[in-house]
């Protein structure tokens, strides 16, 4: 009970610090709220000061509300994420395969790249319309990736959206087959990520390892390169309800 009133006073001291910005968080249910709220350890404030950052950057990257295929056609044509289905927790699963994947030419279409996945994967868990608090699950895939593919950038960007403009969206990030060069880029990449971040990180690197990712994951989903029984299928194969504004 006592939790209970504490979340209520935290989401109604939020709401009134986004007014006092000069926003309004009219259209967004308290589970949107609440992730920002745990990002910033449920300092209202700090969760207004995020909510309202957030707002202006939607505005002003994504101003339809969503990142067609067409805005990204560099980035899809390798066919290097694929989008999986539903896990065993019911989150929607991202797969990467890096050895696809060339640091971009263009910043700008990797940087909407980066937020057509994220607005993708988690419209595709919707049962409707949005609830606020949905969550997915990624692997990152370094099999026989070389020097070429590493993009220390890129996947820093990646991270630094993820914690700023998408709080407490990831669940589970793994980490499957890197190699020992790899080791001193993760170190350096590391250094940019939030400690909440990297408890989201499991970097498989043995058979029970590897069991336990199957298994959390579950077999249906899974693609046949990973353990599981699915095939691979592209983001850009997959359809998802109609993505809208009010839902990041």
């Amino acid at each position: 009970m006592e939790k209970e009133n504490h979340r209520e006073i935290a989401l109604t001291q939020m709401r009134n610090s986004v007014q006092k910005l000069g926003s309004s968080t009219g259209k967004y249910g308290d589970p949107t709220l609440m992730r920002f709220l745990i990002a910033r350890s449920m300092d209202s404030e700090k969760a207004a000061r995020m909510f309202v950052q957030w707002q202006k950057w939607r505005a002003t990257m994504v101003p339809n509300g969503f990142i067609a295929d067409s805005e990204v056609p560099d980035e899809l044509e390798p066919r290097k994420i694929f989008l999986q289905g539903l896990t065993k927790d019911g989150l929607p699963l991202l797969v990467i395969q890096v050895r696809k994947h060339f640091p971009s030419k263009d910043p700008l279409q990797f940087k909407k790249f980066v937020v057509h996945l994220l607005d993708k994967t988690i419209a595709s868990s919707f049962r409707g319309s949005e609830v606020g608090n949905e969550k997915l699950t990624a692997i990152l895939d370094l099999r026989q990736i070389s020097h070429k593919n590493v993009d220390v950038r890129g996947m820093i960007t990646g991270f630094q959206f993820l914690q700023a403009y998408y709080p407490e969206r990831l669940a589970k990030l793994y980490i499957l087959h890197m190699p020992g060069f790899f080791v001193s880029v993760w170190r350096m990449v590391s250094r940019f990520l939030e400690k909440a971040t990297l408890e989201k990180i499991v970097i498989v690197t043995n058979e029970e390892e590897m069991k336990n990712f199957v298994k959390d994951i579950g077999e249906e989903v899974l693609p046949e390169e990973y353990g599981g029984r699915a095939k691979l299928v592209a983001v850009q194969d997959v359809t998802v309800p109609q993505l809208e504004d009010a839902s990041r």
